[in-house]
């Protein structure tokens, strides 16, 4: 019989978790694993859906957030007013996923930044809890914080998976705690041959260095340091082409953008990245591309990923660059070498730096051999770590631990 397992996710928007989770049940032997979903509304459930899997989709799933990035202070305190409010929404969903599902046999938390979750599903249905950690934890700045953090998923949750060695690092040595790393599954994925978005890619001038950003347009990305990291290396004439591939999550009107609107915390990206692009004639050199899950022309096409985000950690478009054999340029500090290996792998450069960032690109522009030997390094790497078969068959391997 499989395992019938209940998957509650809190993001809306189709990202590098999102892909993560959904890689990972496809990835689960056939007839392992009965997937059922919660999650936010937005096109996760759509893409969840087509794949056959049963989802409920509600305003918002609540999160206490202590990351490394995402810990409260100043204004951001303001987030939990939010959070509180999606605290129904995410009872009603739990409620529902228990009339509706009433054989669940496990419950896999997609973060652990979902307290709440941890905390009700466990209550509500009374089986185990498996809880994954996507990002490292603050621990020095908010010690209460995360003392409660610990001490709730401690009492709730059964195991936490931790995505690397980071971000085990970060958590408490009393969680019960395994690594196992995010599956990579390039040959999967929607492919449209025909799509015009990639012509700047592919027309790009011969003899040019293509460098790319790839995830959402928000500013804890670093799409703020890429473009300023652009503009560096082109006012100095380097033979480079820029693009960053994403979309903008707050794009169209929800009542969560209507509220950041109201209290001037909304930041439309997008429009600023489009503004600097007019405003220093950077056409030719620096091009927007929209969000697609044919991500692999995008690797097939570039030299060089930046991974300039904020949150000091290495992110899935890092691991799905080097199964290309495309090294890539990351800001993180104290770099474990599971994920990259400084100027080995790639380079890693301090957070919110533009010119750090310039500086590793231009390296790798009067040095061409290093993008090679690097690539052939990270792919090295990836196929050790991150074989999504693998990898799966780990996280199947707890949860029948715990159902027995």
């Amino acid at each position: 019989m499989p395992i019938s397992v209940l998957y509650i996710h809190h993001c809306g928007s189709f990202g590098g978790a999102s892909r993560s989770l959904l890689e990972m049940i496809r990835a689960f032997p056939p007839g392992t694993i009965k997937p059922h979903l919660i999650t936010q509304k937005g096109n996760v459930a759509i893409i969840f859906e087509k794949e056959g899997i049963p989802v409920i989709d509600t305003l918002g799933i609540s999160q206490f957030d202590n990351t490394r990035y995402g810990y409260y202070r100043k204004f951001r305190w303001l987030l939990l007013v939010r959070e509180f409010f999606y605290g129904f929404f995410t009872l009603h969903s739990i409620f529902r996923a228990k009339r509706k599902w009433n054989n669940i046999d496990l419950i896999h938390i997609n973060e652990i930044t979902n307290i709440f979750s941890i905390f009700i599903s466990k209550l509500l249905f009374g089986k185990p809890v498996i809880v994954h950690c996507r990002s490292v934890q603050q621990n020095k700045a908010a010690p209460l914080r995360y003392s409660f953090v610990n001490t709730v998923v401690a009492k709730y949750a059964d195991f936490v998976i931790a995505i690397d060695n980071s971000v085990k690092k970060s958590l408490s040595i009393n969680l019960k705690t395994a690594v196992v790393h995010n599956g990579l599954n390039m040959d999967e994925g929607e492919k449209n041959n025909n799509s015009k978005k990639f012509d700047c890619l592919i027309s790009a001038p011969r003899g040019y260095l293509k460098v790319a950003m790839v995830g959402n347009l928000l500013v804890f990305k670093g799409v703020g340091e890429f473009i300023e990291a652009a503009k560096y290396c082109i006012d100095k004439k380097l033979k480079i082409v820029f693009y960053l591939i994403g979309g903008n999550p707050d794009s169209k009107d929800s009542i969560r953008t209507s509220i950041l609107k109201k209290i001037k915390l909304f930041h439309n990206v997008e429009s600023d990245i489009r503004k600097f692009i007019q405003r220093f004639k950077l056409d030719d050199h620096l091009h927007l591309i929209d969000f697609t899950s044919d991500i692999h022309k995008v690797y097939e096409a570039v030299d060089i990923l930046c991974f300039p985000s904020h949150l000091n950690a290495v992110g899935r478009p890092v691991l799905e660059a080097a199964l290309f054999k495309v090294p890539s340029i990351v800001a993180i500090t104290n770099p474990m070498d599971d994920t990259i290996i400084d100027n080995e792998t790639g380079i890693c450069i301090k957070p919110k730096d533009p010119k750090g960032l310039a500086d590793a690109i231009e390296y790798f522009y009067s040095r061409p051999e290093e993008i090679k030997r690097m690539g052939e390094l990270a792919y090295k790497l990836a196929l050790k770590n991150f074989d999504i078969k693998k990898n799966a068959r780990k996280i199947l391997d707890i949860y029948e631990q715990h159902i027995k």
